[in-house]
This record gives structure tokens, C-alpha cells and sequence, in this order.
């Protein structure tokens, strides 16, 4: 059951594993003050990798391959296992007992996520599924896990996502200051916080490839041996092919307006196949350019088209993998002259850990009986408590009744 607000602190695991299947990130965090205006400290963080053979498995079933419903359900459950041994980890680092964690936030692995309706069986049907099973990692921890965040969004007419931005809000909103937070994960999306908003004012989308694309060609050209390109440096090298990346730039998603969501059902596999792979004696490097480009321009497209007409933007703050890629961000200087761009280790919360964190201070929310959701943002006919709560075992010596 929620509890009643409160400002005392308590200590919160975020989970998450994003749209570039790296692995799982763990934050232990100190929230104090109340749910309403928290106050967040990052005490532990930790990146797990997947291995090979689960990176793999948790692709084929992600990119829409045939796969059983039973292996579904043992990847479920071995990301389970996977993430609580991610939470005690990161546990472990801060010398911080289980017991005295409140919760744990798990985003899960998504596998599936069709944020707009698809007719099935006659009818119009949305749907998103994260794995990794919240009762096997309150089992093992011994912590309630709230997880299984985007559902209850999607049942109320959103998208499920993104999520993030009431966290950006809360914690990166100024009086002074137009705002937009910019996470550069698989997929790239922003939340545009005005000068002195209010809740109802925030409103955020996907704006399309993030490292999906440039981290899946690395995998592709080396065969495996790498999963990114560092710094950027690989596609330096290399000059945009304007063919190309004008092919691109006409799909129909970037022109959408907000709210829209996506993920490697859009920008995957067959998106790379379709569009880079087939270029024959193309030079690497200049695909690698190319894609980095194309989340460039298409991050400050969407902000010219959709934001800075009617908002006045002074600064653009970067979390999230491609926050070291440093092509990519001279690339969104030089395309927004008149905006400063700084990572998110400028205002206390560091790029890698930034996701993780929000699913803490969600699944403290959760607790409060708060929403979490921005309905501007996803789309929903008005706002929610997300997730599930998963209790861990009854004690020994409990009564049952």
C-alpha cells in the first residue's frame, strides 16, 4: 500500500536496462525531503554488462524473431535474477544493507513496445513489455520492488512513454532558465521544461535514433568485437552522406507531431538494414558520420519544428550514453548556436546514472501514491500512479492470519 507523504530520507534502488541492451544500470539514492519536491542524492552506481549469450538472447526476442512463449518466460526470469544481483551489487559498493532500502525501482528489459494502436482482432490495441521478473528480484533482495511502470500509462490513452520528464522537472527546473533535458540512450528524447513551469506546461517525445543505430553498425563492421563508437572518433573520420541521410529525414516519424514514442521496432535492425547496410562501397566511417548526423539533426529538428518558435531555450542538458560522444555534441553546438549544451554532471547528476535515478524517484512516488506520468508528455487522458508493487517473502515466524 502507498505511504503517507513524508520528508524523511530513504534509500532507493533505480534498475534500468535500455534500447541499446548494454546491461543494467544500478543507483542507490538518497531521497529526503517530500515526494513532491525530493531532494536526490547519489550515493552507489554501477553499470552490469549483460554476457554475450544473454545480450543475444534478449536481441533475437527484441527484434521480433520467433521465440516460444516459454523462452520468453526463462528470460524473464533470468533477468530477474540478473537485476537483483545488480541491486545487491550496487548495495555492496555503498557498504548499504538491503534491509534498509524502501524500495526498489526496476524499469525491466522492453522487449515489445507498440505505443500506438494496431488493430488486433478488430479492435485498436496498444501494448509494451518489459521482462524481468519483479518477484524473483524481491525474493532474492528482500525489498518491494515496484516495476512494470509503463502499463498503467497505456491504459489511460498514453504512449507509456517517455517517463523521464517529470523527473526532469523536478529535478532540473528553473525560475530563470528554458530547459531542455536531453537523454542520448538507444532512442533520443527530450523534455522541454519553460522558464518557472508548471507541471501541466512540461511537455516531451522521442525525437528518434539515439546510439542505437551508430552503436548496431560498430557491432556489425567489427563483428561483434566492439558495441560503440568511442568518443565518436570512428565517425569523424568519416563525411556525411547527404543522399542518404535526406532519405532519411523524409520518414513520416520526424515530421509527427508530439506525443510519439519509439524504439527498435522503428530504428532496429531492419531500419539499419534497409538503409545503411545495402549501401555498397560506401566507406564505414562515412556511414558511421552519417548516423551520427542523422541524431544530430533530427534531435534539433524536433526542437526547431516543435519547441523554440514558441519557447525560449537557453540551455540543453545531456544524459545518457551518447553524453561521451563528443562528435555528437559540437555537432547539437554547431546546430544550436544560441543554446548552451553541458552534460548532466553539471547540475549533480551524472549522464550514465541519470535513467537509473529516475526509476528511483518513480518508484518513490509509487510509494507516496503520487502519479508519475506527464499526460502532455505520453498522451494519457490524465495522470497515474505507475507500476506494480511486488512484496518479498513473509518473514519467518510471521503469521499468515
Amino acid at each position: 500500500m502507498p505511504k503517507p507523504a513524508s520528508a524523511a530520507a530513504r534509500l532507493i534502488v533505480g534498475l534500468m536496462s535500455g534500447t541499446s541492451l548494454d546491461g543494467i544500470d544500478a543507483a542507490l539514492v538518497r531521497i529526503s525531503g517530500p515526494a513532491t519536491r525530493p531532494r536526490v542524492r547519489l550515493l552507489a552506481f554501477e553499470t552490469c554488462p549483460y554476457a554475450a549469450s544473454v545480450r543475444q538472447r534478449i536481441l533475437r526476442v527484441a527484434a521480433g524473431e520467433a521465440a516460444t512463449a516459454g523462452e520468453i518466460s526463462q528470460l524473464n526470469f533470468l533477468l530477474g535474477e540478473l537485476f537483483a544481483e545488480a541491486a545487491l551489487g550496487v548495495c555492496r559498493a555503498a557498504r548499504v544493507s538491503p534491509a534498509r532500502l524502501a524500495a526498489i525501482g526496476s524499469h525491466g528489459q522492453t522487449i515489445y513496445h507498440q505505443g500506438v494502436p494496431a488493430r488486433e482482432c478488430g479492435r485498436n490495441v496498444t501494448s509494451t513489455l518489459q521482462i524481468a521478473e519483479p518477484a524473483v528480484i524481491a525474493g532474492r533482495t528482500g525489498v518491494p520492488v515496484v516495476a512494470d511502470f509503463r502499463t498503467a500509462d497505456m491504459a489511460a490513452g498514453g504512449q507509456g512513454a517517455p517517463l523521464v520528464p517529470l523527473v526532469d522537472y523536478l529535478l532540473l527546473r528553473d525560475e530563470r532558465h528554458g530547459t531542455v533535458a536531453l537523454n542520448v540512450g538507444g532512442i533520443a528524447n527530450f523534455t522541454v521544461i519553460p522558464a518557472g513551469a508548471k507541471p501541466e506546461q512540461v511537455f516531451g517525445f522521442d525525437t528518434g535514433p539515439g546510439n542505437m543505430l551508430i552503436d548496431g553498425l560498430v557491432r556489425d563492421y567489427t563483428r561483434g568485437q566492439k558495441s560503440y563508437d568511442a568518443g565518436g572518433r570512428w565517425a569523424a573520420r568519416g563525411r556525411v552522406s547527404e543522399p542518404l541521410l535526406s532519405r532519411m529525414l523524409r520518414l513520416p516519424f520526424f515530421k509527427k507531431a508530439p506525443p510519439k514514442s519509439a524504439g527498435r521496432e522503428q530504428f532496429g535492425e531492419s531500419f539499419r538494414k534497409q538503409y545503411f547496410l545495402k549501401e555498397r562501397g560506401a566507406r564505414r566511417e562515412d556511414l558511421l558520420r552519417t548516423a551520427t548526423e542523422l541524431t544530430a539533426r533530427t534531435i534539433t529538428d524536433a526542437l526547431d519544428r516543435f519547441v523554440l518558435g514558441s519557447i525560449p531555450i537557453q540551455r540543453l542538458i545531456v544524459s545518457g550514453g551518447g553524453a561521451h560522444n563528443r562528435l555528437l555534441l559540437g555537432r547539437l553546438s554547431q546546430l544550436l548556436p544560441h543554446v548552451r549544451v553541458q552534460r548532466s554532471d553539471a547540475c549533480g547528476l551524472p549522464a550514465d546514472a541519470k535513467e537509473a535515478i529516475a526509476f528511483a524517484i518513480l518508484a518513490d512516488r509509487t510509494l507516496h501514491g503520487l502519479p508519475g506520468n506527464l499526460p502532455k508528455v505520453t498522451g494519457a487522458r490524465h495522470a497515474v500512479v505507475l507500476g506494480k508493487i511486488s512484496q518479498p517473502a513473509v518473514a519467518a515466524g510471521h503469521r499468515i492470519s
